[in-house]
């Protein structure tokens, strides 16, 4: 192995590790020993390739949130192709938003277990929320509510964000997977089968939007 590759496996080691102990623990309960620990390398190491924790932590969180805008926005974008001149419907838009995520050969990767766990962590933090959701999903979330927008020129704002608000609380709810719905389902339900929660998401949001868009 070159010294080049064997650098960038040590660095997505690290990555790998922080991932999941965040996502399991926390950000506080987490320290860079037990991550370089669980990474099978030295705490120099991690500190030489992310400085503190809180900054691992945010490439933690923003090294998979590249790869969701990417496909969020290209289906948003044959969404709105397809659709051409005239406006998307709120349902393809909404498809298009939650598909790429929720639907695929990446859920069954535990990298992505743990990340989708992760965005549920930090999308309720008071500390975390604002600051990293803002960050890595803003740019993209903008031209899903523009295109709501078109589709739904009368709506107010509340509306918009508020709808928006609930499908992003829907959605980290379910990135969670903690089980509670397994329980409350006594079984008939699994949390973890998140293709078969997007059929009923879309149908939701896209019923909540089309409610309070057009009272």
């Amino acid at each position: 192995m070159t010294e080049v590759k064997a650098r960038t496996s040590r660095r997505t080691a690290i990555l790998d590790a922080a991932e999941a102990l965040f996502a399991e623990h926390g950000y506080d309960a987490v320290t860079l020993r037990s991550i370089a620990s669980e990474a099978g390398v030295d705490v120099a190491l991690a500190n030489y390739h992310f400085g503190r924790k809180h900054e691992l932590f945010e490439q933690t969180f923003q090294r998979r949130a590249e790869l969701l805008n990417k496909w969020r926005l290209d289906a948003l974008d044959a969404c709105l192709k397809d659709a051409a001149p005239g406006p998307a419907s709120v349902r393809s838009i909404i498809d298009a938003y939650l598909r790429p995520m929720l639907t695929g050969p990446h859920l069954s990767e535990p990298g992505w277990r743990n990340y989708y766990a992760l965005v549920g962590y930090v999308n309720s933090s008071t500390i975390w929320g604002g600051q990293l959701m803002t960050k890595s999903f803003d740019p993209a979330i903008e031209r899903f509510i523009e295109a709501l927008r078109q589709t739904l020129p009368d709506a107010s704002d509340e509306a918009i964000y508020w709808g928006y608000h609930c499908l992003s609380g829907a959605l980290t709810l379910a990135f969670a997977q903690t089980g509670r719905l397994d329980h409350l389902s006594h079984g008939k339900v699994c949390s973890t089968d998140l293709e078969g929660g997007f059929v009923q998401m879309v149908d939701f949001v896209t019923a909540g939007f089309e409610k309070i868009c057009n009272p």
